[in-house]
């Protein structure tokens, strides 16, 4: 058995994986554990946190390892991570993915962006880097995003066998999905092999900052607003809905659109912005302008209601939903 590279004061070497419902971070983290259990002879915990259990939602899995002279008793999410796993990079839009990081600290994310970009985006002051397209790989191997994310867990986790995480990959596929053993052992060989690193020094006169806690209130009897008043109501035009994408995305070609209002009919949160204007013969009539990505979840209903195939499913590219957002001046459901 390896010794663990780095352990806190309660002798543990702690792993949180920062997700999104459907992307198998809850699966991820229990078959890492048992990697660490079964397969090298380590103490170790799994378990995770999440509110509504429904895809899209914002996903917590904690890891913990220690010798096996060293007991387990403590099952509080983990707050200062040796190694974070972010499985969907616009989380950092809405969650501070990187809190309670150290400076020596390994954050793995799951885009195709370089290392400098990540670091501005995610505001990262000092540590590792770790960069692996999953879920291009998962894509193209037809299977799923956790399996190369582990992958690239596992090329961090050097005190982990490799093998023998094989060995877990297929004995919980092959019974119940015998034809995807294959797909996930190729994702997770790619996420290991094509997993790439960049440190970044602290810079000098500067700490790491304190791990943020994310379950407490920002509202309380003290800082509520005056009369109770609701600031920011549950209408989804105040929010970003792009973290719940998980990879694809509907292409709009304006040629082949006949703006029959299919795709809105189906759209669950009513991303087709239209506007009236006269037809040939002088008519009003309402004309498909895009799709304001910000509201758009990629469900991809609107391409499977589509007579014309004026939509397709397209991978969600660098600023392609910025680029191609077209805001709302008029929704078909006003």
């Amino acid at each position: 058995m390896a010794v663990l590279p780095k352990q806190n004061d309660l002798g543990f070497f702690e792993i949180r994986l920062e997700s999104i419902g459907g992307l198998g971070a809850n699966l991820a983290g229990k078959m890492l554990a048992e990697a660490g259990v079964v397969g090298s002879g380590y103490n170790g915990v799994s378990f995770s946190s999440y509110g509504s259990e429904k895809k899209g939602s914002p996903v917590k899995a904690h890891i913990r390892f220690c010798d096996m002279d060293t007991n387990i008793r403590d099952t509080t999410p983990v707050e200062r991570p040796h190694i974070v796993g972010v499985f969907h990079e616009n989380l950092s839009k809405t969650i501070n993915v990187i809190s309670g990081i150290y400076a020596d600290s390994v954050v793995l994310v799951n885009s195709p962006k370089s290392p400098e970009e990540l670091k501005e985006k995610l505001k990262l002051l000092g540590g590792t880097l770790a960069v692996v397209d999953a879920t291009g790989i998962a894509i193209e191997e037809h299977n799923r995003v956790n399996m190369g994310m582990l992958g690239a867990l596992f090329r961090l986790c050097d005190f982990l066998d490799f093998e023998h995480m094989k060995g877990i990959i297929r004995k919980s596929l092959e019974k119940k999905y015998p034809q995807a053993v294959e797909p996930a052992l190729r994702t997770f060989q790619r996420g290991y092999d094509e997993v790439q690193f960049r440190t970044f020094a602290l810079p000098e006169g500067e700490q790491m900052p304190l791990p943020t806690r994310w379950d407490i209130p920002s509202l309380g009897y003290e800082t509520q607003p005056l009369g109770g008043m609701i600031t920011n109501p549950g209408n989804s035009v105040l929010k970003d809905l792009s973290i719940s994408r998980e990879g694809m995305m509907p292409h709009f070609d304006e040629e082949t659109c006949i703006h029959c209002a299919a795709c809105d009919t189906a759209c669950p949160d009513f991303c087709f912005v239209w506007e009236e204007q006269p037809d040939k013969k002088g008519r009003p009539q309402m004309f498909l302008q895009g799709i304001d990505y910000q509201y758009c979840k990629g469900c991809l209903k609107c391409v499977v209601a589509c007579p014309t195939e004026a939509l397709s499913s397209a991978r969600e590219t660098d600023g392609y939903g910025e680029q191609h957002r077209v805001p709302h001046s008029f929704n078909w459901a006003n």
